[in-house]
């Protein structure tokens, strides 16, 4: 495995910046995930680190090596795309031996049959290697095109939102399928994804990118903790950050310049009050098993946090609300942090 490192690299197609002066190293071994919205410029990055896009400025370095130049077949990089895009007549062993069989890295055929089983078994589907592709389930279809970027062993993996099309149990199940499978090989693996989970539950780090920008960098727990601004803050967290005005709740000090308070469900304090004491009222409870969704309005804001699934709490019951320790930004969205 290699480390990755893209320099500056801007692509751009007619007036449309996809990717904007993007600064970003892969660790050898590293499990980072792009996360943005669709458009974000995600899927570019990919594309250009794999050479089926030419970048218009900057570099791009595998292993120490500039390869911005070079053809995607010498960059010895595997990608496996959101679709599936299996060969339908060849059988499982046959689309997991495919890449070993081409003409740029023909390899013996006993040394193809030991790879692939060796990889049947970590995705573990040795039992499907006779099924033609058109028998498989959708689970089982993913786990073959992963493994058919894996039995190459690349310098690096690239993904493309490869769960996305799955239900959400074989998503789940899947991620955690996915993690195992990259610590085990320590692969160095570039994914990207619109989804908030994948990228907590499977990142070393994530990188939040916007309109081709890549705004943050940093593990999981930092960039939840400690977003640089609205958009990284807006990025994770189930349910979503709150962004109030500053004078709605009380909130005790705040650095100068705040503007907006982003209130996530940890910072919320709340109890049910007398009507005079009252600044908000439940307007609905979302009852989801292990815990339940508050929706409160305090006077035309609408505020969401999460109780316990045993609260006292009910509709129409009144509330009063404090914040203890949310983030602060000022009236451009930028974190404001308190001095010293």
């Amino acid at each position: 495995m290699a480390e990755v490192r893209l320099s500056g690299i801007t692509k751009r197609f007619g007036e449309i910046t996809a990717v904007d002066a993007m600064d970003l190293t892969v660790a050898d071994g590293e499990f980072v995930v792009l996360l943005g919205p669709t458009g974000a410029g995600k899927t570019t990055t990919l594309r250009l680190v794999a050479g089926l896009e030419k970048a218009d400025a900057g570099s791009v370095h595998i292993a120490g090596q500039d390869v911005t130049a070079a053809s995607p077949t010498v960059r010895d990089v595997s990608f496996v795309f959101q679709q599936y895009s299996l060969y339908p007549h060849l059988t499982v062993y046959d689309n997991l031996a495919f890449p070993l069989r081409s003409p740029v890295r023909r390899t013996p055929e006993p040394e193809i049959r030991q790879r692939v089983t060796a990889i049947a078994e970590m995705l573990r589907i040795p039992h499907k290697l006779e099924n033609k592709a058109t028998q498989l389930s959708g689970g089982e279809m993913q786990r073959v095109a992963i493994g058919r970027a894996l039995v190459r062993a690349p310098q690096i993996y690239l993904m493309d939102e490869p769960l996305s099309s799955l239900d959400a149990k074989l998503r789940a199940e899947m991620r955690i399928e996915l993690k195992r499978i990259q610590k085990e090989l320590g692969a160095t693996l570039l994914y990207v994804t619109h989804d908030q989970i994948e990228a907590m539950t499977m990142a070393n780090r994530i990188g939040v990118i916007d309109q081709g920008r890549l705004i943050q960098v940093g593990a999981p727990r930092e960039i939840y903790e400690d977003p640089g601004n609205v958009y990284v803050a807006t990025r994770l967290g189930q349910p979503a950050i709150n962004l109030i005005p500053r004078d709605l709740i009380p909130a005790g000090s705040l650095p100068a310049g705040t503007e907006t308070i982003g209130a996530r469900t940890e910072h919320i304090r709340i109890q049910k009050v007398s009507a005079e004491r009252a600044q908000g009222t439940v307007q609905w409870i979302e009852h989801l098993g292990d815990q339940n969704h508050l929706h409160v309005t305090v006077g035309e804001r609408k505020i969401t946090t999460l109780v316990e699934p045993d609260t006292e709490l009910a509709v129409h019951d009144q509330v009063s609300l404090e914040l203890i320790d949310p983030l602060c930004f000022d009236g451009a969205g930028e974190r404001v942090r308190a001095s010293g």
